[in-house]
């Protein structure tokens, strides 16, 4: 199968019962600016590129969302175990958005989209959410072009100085993608 666009990747969210049960979830509890994603994109994305049949399994299910009134990390664990209590085989992990540029040392965020586009990489910097008609709508700062061709490149904000950029290469080098998605091609910075 081939993934050429956005369109191409929300269809085949859309086709995935799993994947659709777990943002129908997420949509019900109705936080604010609220996206599931990274790897849980990413993964798909490159599972069905290299022809698996079974999904690989990811260490976590990240839930953003953006509360800038209630930026109490005991409200995300809350929220956690919430979604573990309806989904306990789930390894969910919820961060507000609101605080998490404090993580990087970078200004606010305005969003969840303006945080999502300051992960670590390119091809995991992906959210995915329902609208209010429950169409599945894809966020993609960076764009996809990187994800489909197997390309883990630092996001921008991770190439403005040699503290992040050094959390990227130590990050890549841990997250070792390629030794499970063979055409997986990962740019270091720092050599």
């Amino acid at each position: 199968m081939t993934i050429k666009n956005e369109e191409d990747i929300v269809r085949i969210i859309r086709e995935d019962e799993w994947m659709m049960s777990l943002i129908r979830i997420v949509k019900t509890l109705n936080l604010p600016d609220c996206w599931i994603c990274a790897g849980f994109i990413r993964s798909k994305i490159w599972d069905v590129l290299h022809n698996f049949g079974i999904r690989t399994p990811i260490p976590d299910i990240d839930v953003i969302y953006f509360d800038s009134i209630n930026m109490d990390e005991s409200e995300e664990k809350k929220i956690e175990e919430y979604l573990k209590s309806l989904m306990p085989t789930i390894p969910w992990s919820v961060k507000n958005q609101a605080r998490m540029h404090v993580i990087n040392n970078l200004p606010p965020y305005i969003s969840s989209v303006d945080g999502i586009s300051k992960f670590p990489e390119t091809a995991t910097a992906l959210g995915v959410k329902l609208d209010q008609k429950n169409n599945v709508i894809l966020a993609a700062p960076w764009g996809v072009k990187d994800v489909i061709n197997f390309e883990v490149k630092p996001t921008p904000y991770f190439l403005e100085s040699t503290e992040l950029e050094n959390i990227y290469d130590t990050r890549v080098v841990k997250k070792n993608w390629d030794s499970i998605w063979k055409k997986v091609k990962v740019y270091n910075i720092i050599s």
